[in-house]
């Protein structure tokens, strides 16, 4: 394709209405001509406008990335926790509390910083050639001047997977939608074939695919998980307050002082604040980020690796996601016979006919004759290179050539074996190609083309018995059939042998010719996308398709994988333009138990996006078009194909399927759902532990006792032994049964009713013993207070290891988990007893946490009290699988 240099209008609206001014008064507004711009012409607009490079955000670095990883509640609670500590001279606290939240930014920047780099590693597999040939890339949206046979592929764009037909002669309305603008080719679209002259008009951020990434600056819906955590950490700190003031108040009546007053503050802070959890969050997530990488799902953000799992709908895109966005025959129609079933897809010609059984004999034979026909008359090649199939042409040409290759026919062999010789390349405006080819020692013509241009050059139809008048209107309807099912129908015809001396080939030769049979073709479902929507469904997720495509296709498409039913579920982008104007309460109705979208454009898509999210709904969008890059950023979570995705599509996504496997985002969902559940494993371990605590601090209070451990025995507990024990908990896998629950709803809390009862119970349970053998020791057997202090300690170490494994699931037996699924966590609870014992003989540390030796009968008899838990939260288990709550992952919610 000729084209002057590219640059951006400095004249307001003139891109947008480009396609609209004839082509000489374009020239003269533009200050080109036929010729293009002059050398110096160019240089200067080149420094005028810049280059022709889509402007890209600079990644962060890492330090970025590293002080990004405090912009937490819950880091903020902790950080003034560790002021306080100082300001009071408790520097040992201050340190322990500082020190996990280094821990903590280190472990989640390097996760993010190396996710950070796989994706730009992907965008290093993009790459863009000004030089316009088949298979190249349009560098700039170009007013078309002249063209022949110019097909586009502007699926990256429009979501439309047959090639666009363009034409000069036709002038558009200045709101004609993107995918029907005739006269216009588009940055990042495709060139399939032919060729043509234009004007460049837009380079850059003025191109269709520049205003796209000028609308990824639109504000993101914050994850789901942030926004539990933000609930989360913010009734933690109200808690936290109302406790503090409430102890303070009771210490200020039995007459304490006001610096014993803070001291014990400070060691509220430290038994109430989990101290642990951003580190074990942290893991969690790291820990579903790399089980996601095993899938073939890179996270580039480390709090996306829950948000999958917590979607409650995929607006997926149909074009790369849902199809293998390459166009496949997929039926045969002959003249007189039922319908011939063609399978595979896309262009490795894999597969077979499925003739029915009632067919004729030379069903077979017939179809071979047509599939001959296809190859002379074609243009494209297929062929192996290096044990690899590989194509190049028009895509039509190259699937009947795979149709061909199914049926055994090489087209090399074949075209080699019937000399061709004259043609009528494919042009739109005549909407058929004709090829003349010698077989069997006489010239016979071979077209192929739209029904409507076909039929009417036939008289006659090959059947089963030979030659037959030809039944018009039946063919006729048969192809508007197709067509109605979204098919791409190709009719394909030949001539009886001609003279022998036979070499001119033109219109005046079209006619009464003998029709072989239509080709019905279509950009095929992927196979695994049928189980993955039912898998997606059986787990309450609702799934929908966003598509620029044409309603017929979007909709057999639908039908086939089992997404919709009919056409009452088809919403067009005409239809939602004229509901967007009608204001949100049209846009609910609309979308209200639609499954399909089809023929809309970009904005549209965000708008969709954006009306799910207004409604309530956690929405995962994937796709792999620049078009689909507004409506990724607006998602809570995008999701970007890996190897045909654009590379704007890439940067909106949190998330990339790297291999365009729609399976894989199933997978993902579930890995999502087990970071999810671990996350809440690891918030109940380490509440319910650090409830103990507080219960502890109570009941000493209300006794009149002193306190039964000191504020770095608690660091020791919540920081040490339990942070051993809640980073393996986050190592936990699946129970089994992540895809047979429902989405939890998006206004339930992290601390629901069912967290809340098990941490009062277990609080309770541990709380009551803990102090219960602190005043044993005490008070009965006349211990000293470091003595008493020290038993204690290790029974809430004990509590801990019996805790975590309690932990393990919120309904089924500690019994049915087998320990050795998760050899980390085992491992952890060895190590997390075996610290403790080792910091009992360790000296300077056993006198910085007041922990001595103890007896081994001793250590069996807090064994034995500590077993108490596992009996308490076994029954309540039992009793919430006999009486479970109406929980929002019920099944049967």
């Amino acid at each position: 394709m000729n084209s002057t240099p590219g640059f951006n209008l400095d004249l307001a609206g003139l891109a947008s209405r480009a396609h609209a001014v004839a082509a000489a008064e374009l020239l003269r507004q533009l200050g080109s001509s036929n010729q293009g711009l002059s050398g110096e012409e160019a240089r200067h607009r080149l420094q005028q406008y810049g280059k022709n490079v889509l402007p890209r955000a600079r990644p962060p670095g890492f330090l970025v990335v590293f002080l990004r990883q405090f912009r937490n509640p819950l880091i903020y609670i902790l950080g003034i926790a560790a002021v306080i500590s100082g300001f009071l001279g408790e520097f040992t606290d201050a340190g322990f509390i500082l020190g996990v939240l280094l821990l903590n930014a280190i472990v989640g920047a390097v996760q993010e910083y190396q996710a950070q780099r796989q994706a730009e590693a992907l965008q290093q597999l993009v790459r863009v050639n000004a030089l316009l040939e088949s298979g190249d890339k349009v560098p700039g949206d170009i007013r078309l001047v002249s063209e022949q046979g110019l097909d586009v592929d502007e699926s990256l764009l429009t979501g439309e997977s047959l090639p666009a037909v363009k034409d000069t002669s036709r002038l558009c309305p200045l709101d004609t939608p993107l995918g029907d603008r005739a006269n216009m080719v588009f940055a990042g679209t495709l060139v399939s074939r032919g060729r043509a002259r234009g004007l460049v008009v837009g380079t850059a951020g003025n191109t269709e695919l520049g205003h796209l990434a000028q609308a990824l600056e639109a504000p993101t819906a914050p994850p789901p998980l942030m926004q539990r955590m933000s609930r989360f950490t913010t009734w933690i700190g109200i808690a936290y307050l109302a406790a503090v003031f409430l102890i303070a108040g009771i210490a200020l009546l039995e007459g304490q002082e006001l610096y014993s007053i803070f001291l014990l503050a400070v060691a509220l802070a430290v038994a109430a604040i989990p101290e642990g959890l951003p580190v074990a969050i942290t893991v969690a997530l790291s820990v579903g980020m790399a089980r996601m990488a095993r899938c073939n799902v890179i996270v580039r953000r480390l709090v996306a690796a829950e948000t999958l799992g917590s979607c409650t709908m995929i607006a997926a895109d149909k074009t790369g996601t849902l199809t293998v966005n390459e166009l496949t025959a997929r039926r045969i129609h002959l003249p007189g016979e039922q319908p011939v079933e063609v399978t595979g897809h896309g262009m490795v010609p894999e597969g077979e006919l499925r003739i029915p059984e009632t067919a004729s004999p030379k069903v077979h034979e017939m179809s071979e004759h047509l599939a001959r026909a296809a190859i002379l008359c074609n243009e494209g090649f297929l062929g192996r290179r290096d044990g690899e199939w590989v194509h190049h042409g028009d895509a039509v040409d190259v699937a009947l050539l795979v149709l061909a290759q199914k049926l055994g026919l090489s087209s090399t062999s074949v075209q080699a074996r019937y000399p061709q010789i004259a043609t009528i390349p494919f042009e739109s405006e005549r909407m058929y190609a004709a090829s003349m080819n010698r077989i069997d020692g006489r010239p016979v013509i071979l077209v192929k083309g739209a029904s409507e241009t076909v039929l009417p050059m036939c008289d006659s139809m090959l059947t089963a018995g030979g030659k037959s008048p030809l039944a018009r209107e039946e063919l006729a309807r048969s192809a508007e059939n197709l067509a109605a099912d979204g098919y791409r129908v190709l009719a394909i015809a030949e001539s009886e042998g001609l003279a022998e001396n036979s070499s001119s080939l033109g219109e005046d030769e079209l006619h009464g010719l003998v029709f072989l049979g239509f080709v019905a073709m279509i950009d095929p479902p992927r196979p695994e996308a049928e189980k993955a929507i039912a898998s997606c469904r059986g787990a309450g997720i609702r799934i929908a398709m966003v598509t620029g495509d044409h309603p017929a296709t979007s909709l057999a498409i639908a039908r086939e994988i089992g997404l919709a039913r009919d056409d009452t579920e088809v919403v067009t982008g005409t239809e939602f333009r004229q509901a967007l104007k009608q204001g949100d309460g049209a846009v609910d109705d609309l979308l209200r138990g639609r499954t399909v979208f089809a023929r809309v454009e970009p904005r549209q898509k965000y708008e969709i996006v954006r009306a799910l999210v207004r409604q309530g709904e956690f929405v995962a969008v994937t796709g792999d078009g620049a078009n689909d890059a507004p409506a990724l950023r607006a998602a809570h979570v995008g999701v970007a194909m890996g190897k045909q995705g654009t590379a704007v599509a890439r940067e909106s996504a949190e998330l990339i399927i790297t291999d365009d496997n729609i399976a894989s985002l199933v997978a993902g969902v579930t890995q999502g759902r087990i970071a999810y559940a671990n996350v809440r494993k690891v918030i109940f371990l380490l509440l319910s532990t650090g409830a103990v605590e507080i219960a502890i601090f109570v009941f000493a209070l209300a006794a009149g006792m002193p306190l039964p451990l000191t504020a770095i025995q608690l660091l020791w507990l919540n920081l040490v032994t339990e942070g051993i024990q809640d980073v393996g908990l986050a190592f936990e896998p699946g129970e089994g049964d992540e895809m047979e629950r429902f989405p939890r709803s998006p206004r339930e809390p992290l601390f629901d009713r069912s967290m809340v009862e098990r941490i009062v119970l277990s609080a309770f349970t541990m709380g009551a013993l803990a102090f219960a053998v602190f005043w044993w020791a005490f008070e009965y057997q006349g211990m000293s207070l470091e003595a008493a202090r020290n038993l204690t300690l290790l029974l809430m170490v004990l509590f801990e290891n019996i805790q975590v494994f309690n932990s393990r699931s919120e309904t089924r037996s500690v019994f049915r988990h087998n320990p050795w699924r998760n050899r980390i966590l085992l491992l952890g609870t060895m190590g997390a007893q075996a610290v403790h014992i080792a910091a009992m003989y360790t000296p300077g540390l056993s006198t910085l946490l007041q922990a001595s030796p103890v007896t081994l009968v001793q250590w069996l008899e807090l064994l034995l009290v500590a077993s108490s838990i596992l009996v308490v939260m076994e029954i309540y288990k039992l009793y919430r699988r006999k009486y479970p709550l109406s929980a929002a992952g019920s099944r049967n919610s």
